[in-house]
This record gives C-alpha cells, sequence and structure tokens, in this order.
C-alpha cells in the first residue's frame, strides 16, 4: 500500500530488508543457544567408571550408593564389607546382612551365614539358596522383571506400592509372606526361620541408582533393607576395601575415601554452557521486555467439581478391577485422618493406631487391625464392606 502526501510519497509494504532486520536477532540468540548446546559435548570429558552391581559404593546406574544414602539418612548404619568374616564379626540381633548376586559363596560360607545372630535379605540368584534359607526353592527359569503391584499383606510392600520385581519365583515354605507374583509364583518372600527374619528377592534391580525413582522402588528397597539399625552389605572382595567402614547421612560409603559433591561430578563445559545459556536469556529478556503488555485474566472453559474426579477415579481403578489399589488409598486416607483425632503423632506404628482406635471405640482389635491394615478384598462387595466399615470406624473415633 502507498501513502501519497503533498511533497512525497512513502511505502509501507514488507520488504525482504525489513524483514531482515527484524529477524537477525531471533536468528542471532537461536545461534547462540545452539552454540551452548553443542559445545559441551564437543569438550573432553572424564573415561566413565565401570560400576559393580549393587555395590553401595557405587555411583554408576548398577551401583546402590544413592541407596545407601537414603538408608544414612533414615538412621540405618549401612557397613560395607567385603568378606564373609568381617560380616560375622559385625553380625548381632541389631542388625541385618544383605547378601547379593554378585558375591560368589561357597557352602560353607553360606552355612555360617545362616548361623549368624542376624536376619538375611537376599537378593537375586545368590548360591546355595537352600542354605541360605532353608525351605525356600526358586522356580526353573526365570521370570521377567517388570512393575508388579504387591497382592500381599505384607507391609513394607503395601506401603511402597508397584515396584518393578521379577527375577525369579519361589515356592514359599508355609507360613510366609509372598509378594510381587508372576504367574501365581511370589518374587518376594518373606518368613521366619530359627527366630530370624529371612527376606529373598528375585531380583535386585529396584535397588539400584537406575530403578531406584521408579514407582515404590525406593520405599520398598528402604522397607526391606532398614528394618535393623545396622545393614551389613557384603560385596565382593575385589571392590571392598576391607576397611568396613559405616555410612552415613554425611554421604560416607565405607570406600576410604571422601564423597564427591555434586560439582565434582558436573562435566567442566557444563559451566561455560550454563554462562552463555544465561547471557542468552538475558539478551532475549531485554529484546521482548518492551514487547510485554499486562497480563490477561482468562476464564476457564470448563470447572469439574471434586466429586466428578473422585467418582471418576473410582470408574478408573473399577475398571481395571484394581480392589487392591482402592483399598489401600481408602485405609491410607482414614488412617491419616484419625491418628490426629487419636492424640498420636504421623510417625505412630500400626500397632499403636490398632490399640488406639480399639480403646476408643470398643472395637476388638482383630477386626481393626484387618480393616485398617489386612489384605486386599476378594470382590466388589467386600471392598463396598470395607470402606463401610472404615466410615463407621473414623465416625466413632470422631463422635468420641
Amino acid at each position: 500500500m502507498t501513502l501519497q502526501t503533498a511533497e512525497r510519497s512513502f511505502s509501507v509494504s514488507p520488504t525482504a530488508r525489513g524483514v531482515w532486520r527484524r529477524g537477525r536477532a531471533i536468528v542471532l540468540v537461536g545461534a547462540i543457544v545452539v552454540i551452548a548446546a553443542v559445545v559441551p559435548l564437543l569438550l573432553p570429558s572424564g573415561s566413565p567408571q565401570g560400576g559393580t552391581p549393587l555395590d553401595p559404593g557405587d555411583s554408576s546406574l548398577v551401583g546402590s550408593r544413592a541407596l545407601a544414602q537414603v538408608l544414612g539418612a533414615h538412621g540405618v548404619e549401612v557397613r560395607r564389607v567385603g568378606d564373609v568374616a568381617t560380616a560375622l564379626a559385625a553380625a548381632g540381633p541389631d542388625s541385618q546382612l544383605l547378601i547379593t548376586d554378585s558375591v560368589s559363596l561357597t557352602q560353607g560360607e553360606a552355612g555360617r551365614i545362616a548361623a549368624a545372630p542376624a536376619d538375611r535379605l537376599i537378593v537375586g540368584d545368590v548360591p546355595h539358596l537352600d542354605v541360605l534359607a532353608r525351605g525356600l526353592t526358586a522356580e526353573i527359569g526365570g521370570t521377567r522383571s517388570r512393575s508388579r503391584a504387591p497382592e500381599c499383606g505384607l507391609r513394607e510392600a503395601t506401603q511402597a506400592g508397584d515396584a518393578y520385581m521379577g527375577g525369579t519365583a519361589f515356592t514359599a515354605p508355609p507360613g510366609s509372606t509372598g509378594c510381587y507374583p508372576s504367574d501365581g509364583k511370589p518374587t518376594l518372600v518373606r518368613y521366619v526361620v530359627d527366630g530370624h527374619t529371612v527376606t529373598v528377592v528375585g531380583d535386585g534391580q529396584f535397588m539400584t541408582n537406575l530403578r531406584l525413582a521408579e514407582d515404590g522402588n525406593a520405599a520398598l528397597a528402604t522397607n526391606l533393607a532398614g528394618t535393623k539399625q545396622r545393614l551389613i552389605w557384603l560385596v565382593p572382595p575385589a571392590q571392598s576395601d576391607q576397611t568396613s567402614q559405616p555410612s552415613g547421612p554425611d554421604g560416607s560409603d565405607g570406600s576410604g575415601s571422601e564423597p564427591k559433591s555434586i560439582g565434582d561430578l558436573i562435566p567442566g563445559g557444563v559451566g561455560w554452557a550454563v554462562l552463555e545459556l544465561v547471557i542468552a536469556v538475558g539478551l532475549v529478556a531485554l529484546w521482548r521486555g518492551r514487547r510485554l503488555g499486562p497480563v490477561v485474566a482468562e476464564r476457564l472453559p470448563v470447572v469439574v467439581r471434586a466429586a466428578e474426579t473422585v467418582e471418576g477415579r473410582g470408574r478408573l481403578y473399577r475398571a481395571r478391577r484394581a480392589r487392591d489399589r482402592a483399598a489401600i488409598a481408602l485405609r491410607a486416607a482414614t488412617t491419616d485422618r484419625i491418628t490426629p483425632r487419636l492424640g498420636l503423632p504421623r510417625t505412630a506404628t500400626p500397632d499403636e493406631i490398632v490399640t488406639a482406635v480399639s480403646v476408643r471405640t470398643g472395637v476388638d482389635p482383630g477386626q481393626v487391625r484387618q480393616a485398617l491394615y489386612g489384605g486386599a478384598p476378594a470382590d466388589d462387595a467386600g471392598l463396598v464392606a470395607l470402606a463401610g466399615f472404615l466410615d463407621t470406624l473414623e465416625r466413632q473415633v470422631q463422635d468420641s
């Protein structure tokens, strides 16, 4: 379009030169961002270190240093040892022995471990399982590891929820508790032998740095490994420094060296990349800041009532037949609401909660325990009955 005046005419149509003048700033900022992203990749970095599976001092993907630090933060003393003699010397009634499939044991060593006065946590395809876990039989042929539901009444498993389990399935002895089944056979078994608790897990990948943050892996690993004040973690002799130094909240892992900080683990080129990105963002802010206008309030197109959300989740549970998940949610919500009314702290144990509810309402402690910490309902009618009983129990606590 051309505008005519008395003296001269000029064009207001966009030209190639005008478009380039307005767009070159965008091209310049885009080039800076690309350079900032590519330069760190071209800079040399340290050679990757090999990892030792399920080693509490290993920060690689297959190691378990993250779990050791979590346990230390929860007050569990983790001792990393590389020989059976040192492990047995440190074992006691207040400790638990952790044996993984990365450790090669003789039958004699397995027998000495089985006779130790400590609980045992056996992870993976450990040799001489018939000695370490008497009465337990490993099924022939492996089972695929994947995210599985607990489907059991073990508190450590139900609190964690789904976890990455599999590897080996077991035939559990009488009186044991089996969780995370595969084709009807549990991949996690816990039972008592000679007064000591024995826990056997078919696959230890849920304890590694790679998978610890998935599903309920961290909660399950912490619940299983943190049952005692001291965890004696047996590792291959070649990977141990033989010092057996404990780990704690400060991050020490028994390796005899100071733990690396986050800054030590970051490659050197990342700092320059971050600086370049900061400069690029600053240039964009200066360039586009003058174009900012007032905040525009926009009404939501639809308002969803809370009841509809609850009903929708209930329908999803019903479609998936997830009665176990629904029961866990109902029990957890009821426990969270009645615990403050009972005058108990959030850290109260199930036994304390059951006793307080029974005293307050007069209901039999066994019924209270079954309602708050029992197994999954067998059918929908059982789930409805459980919900009604929990509601009645909560009302009695509230009105008492």
